[in-house]
């Protein structure tokens, strides 16, 4: 009820009064109160928190999945890195297999002994001891053995013999390197040009 531009409102109190009424209505007057909004634009406190949570999951879910991401680019460069140096040293082993002089057919599974065209005494050797393939210089005892490659896990030179035993027709190499949880092996073989009769 609007009386004068004022708004009057109606208290209704449930208790029992002097009179014997159970219930008292009591007029009370509010000037200028503002009409109740009914059409609110905006949003409510529940609505940003909910917003602000759901942001929060996505932003974890693309910065978990930006880590993974650099964690995997960081792994694939160290193993082509390694793989890249097994690669570079079975190309120098085979080309000097394939124009050598002779290979010794008695070496270890862990060994390649062999003269080189140009009548160097050389050696491949695989040491599991500190996971390094060398390249050993017989005919000098003096110089250090060269690392042709690091991080190798097993390194194995499968020789075929000549028919009279003395030498070798050809030589399998296989390298398996590592780096972090991820295992490569890279295999060739070397004809002995020598001995293809």
């Amino acid at each position: 009820m609007n009386t004068n531009g004022h708004e009057m409102i109606f208290d209704f109190r449930f208790a029992p009064s002097k009179e014997g009424r159970i219930f008292e209505i009591c007029d009370l007057e509010i000037g200028n109160r503002q009409p109740a909004i009914e059409n609110r634009s905006g949003f409510t406190l529940v609505e940003v928190l909910l917003a602000v949570a759901i942001a929060g999951m996505l932003l974890g879910a693309v910065a978990f999945a930006f880590n993974a991401s650099a964690i995997n680019c960081r792994e694939n460069e160290e193993i082509f890195k390694t793989m890249n140096n097994a690669r570079q040293a079975l190309f120098r082993m085979t080309s000097q297999l394939r124009t050598s002089n002779g290979v010794d057919p008695n070496a270890p599974s862990n060994e390649c002994s062999l003269m080189t065209a140009a009548l160097q005494d050389i050696t491949y050797r695989y040491n599991s001891g500190d996971n390094k393939l060398y390249l050993v210089t017989n005919d000098d005892l003096f110089d250090s053995d060269y690392v042709l490659c690091d991080n190798v896990t097993a390194a194995t030179f499968t020789k075929t013999r000549t028919d009279d035993g003395l030498d070798c027709k050809s030589v399998q190499i296989s390298i398996t390197v590592s780096s972090g949880d991820m295992q490569r092996t890279v295999s060739t073989a070397a004809v002995i040009r020598r001995n293809l009769s």
